[in-house]
């Protein structure tokens, strides 16, 4: 699990550094400033939890158990909700694509609280 979740943090993180040197370079003069907020939202949450999958792999290794792996996977569920419906509203000005966008958040709080359990568990 370590590897997987380190691999996917480090890709996570370079997606993320592109979305936002897309986001500041090729849609500031194509969206609204309120959507290029919210497509800058979602880069900065990328990354954030691009960040928390490394940790997540950190306690994988150290203290291996069920809590440090669903921790890893609701990160890369909240992700690819959050992150990739904020992308999605602001690529296609869907703005009912917003609807997905608190079911990321609820798996990132998710994940840090397993995470904290994983690790006071031990």
């Amino acid at each position: 699990m370590e590897r997987l979740f380190l691999t996917i943090g480090a890709l996570s993180a370079a997606i993320s550094v592109a979305a936002g040197a897309f986001g500041a370079h090729a849609l500031r003069e194509r969206v609204e400033p309120r959507l290029l907020e919210v497509f800058e939202t979602g880069a900065r949450y990328q990354m954030y939890h691009a960040l928390a999958l490394l940790a997540v792999a950190w306690v994988a290794g150290r203290w291996p158990g069920t809590l440090s792996t669903a921790s890893g996977w609701l990160f890369v569920a909240g992700t690819l909700l959050f992150s990739g419906s904020l992308y999605a509203m602001t690529l296609t000005g869907v703005r009912a694509l917003g609807a997905i966008t608190p079911i990321g958040g609820v798996c990132f709080i998710a994940g840090w609280v397993c995470l904290a359990l994983a690790i006071r568990a031990q």
